[in-house]
């Protein structure tokens, strides 16, 4: 495991960038991430599904819309008082991954994307027992991790060369999240009693986006708002080099891991 430091902690980089967008679209994209793997997971409408870091709701929204039973539980109030005014039927609330007040088997699935990684070691294993403690026999999780490959060396490079510019007196370094090998990810998950169904190598956003020349036209000035709808969308061009190098060296290139897992029935 490899942890990225930034100039700004964790709590206050969420709670600045949800301040910064509206509350999601639902989204509308399936073939692409988080979407494509939640509905991997989630097999039936039957069963209670918790989000964890649900942030401003694309993918709660997308399934409570569809009739699902779908609770959200964010970190971040603020947001969790966004969703309540902009759609007051949601199930959300502000909560703490570590320390879940529901339920022993409460839940039939659970989706945790990028929430997992912005928790030191010891508290990712914690979370991950809290996941295991509340999924009933049989329910399955779904969770992103980011990736400990070259991909995140080349981010963090751009990123560190970003904030060195911001903050040139101030060389203070924080926890910002954790980076995980492939074997890691199955690891946690296996020593928390889960079996692992599947994992897969995954481009949310190629280290080419961060170059406006590689974008998509609707893309060229950066909107998180529509980023988060559409995807982190790349030109022709940029598609094309990201292809070659997912094809030829998909666990060099990824930026996430999307694990399943399930709890197994009780024999």
């Amino acid at each position: 495991m490899q942890a990225t430091y930034r100039n700004k902690n964790i709590n206050e980089y969420w709670h600045d960038r949800w301040d910064q967008i509206p509350i999601d679209s639902v989204m509308k994209n399936e073939n692409i991430y988080p979407l494509k793997y939640a509905n991997m997971t989630i097999q039936s409408q039957q069963g209670r599904i918790l989000e964890l870091g649900c942030g401003p709701g694309r993918l709660l929204r997308y399934y409570k819309n569809r009739g699902y039973n779908i609770v959200g539980v964010d970190f971040v109030e603020a947001i969790i008082d966004r969703l309540k005014k902009t759609d007051p039927e949601l199930q959300v609330e502000a909560g703490n991954a570590q320390r879940l007040h529901f339920n022993d088997k409460s839940f039939r699935y659970v989706l945790a994307f990028g929430i997992y990684h912005n928790l030191l070691e010891d508290s990712l294993k914690h979370a991950i027992q809290e996941t295991f403690r509340i999924l009933e026999p049989g329910g399955k999780v779904c969770a992103s991790f980011r990736a400990d490959n070259f991909q995140k060396k080349i981010m963090d490079r751009l990123s560190k060369k970003q904030t060195t510019h911001q903050h040139e007196n101030n060389t203070i370094k924080i926890f910002h999240k954790l980076n995980l090998t492939r074997p890691e990810c199955i690891t946690l998950f296996k020593e928390a009693g889960f079996e692992v169904e599947n994992i897969f190598p995954v481009e949310n956003m190629s280290f080419l986006y961060k170059f406006s020349c590689f974008r998509s036209k609707s893309q060229k000035l950066f909107d998180e708002h529509i980023a988060r709808e559409e995807g982190y969308t790349l030109s022709f061009l940029g598609q094309t080099i990201q292809k070659f190098l997912m094809k030829l060296f998909p666990n060099t290139f990824c930026n996430v891991y999307v694990l399943i897992a399930k709890k197994k029935e009780i024999s």
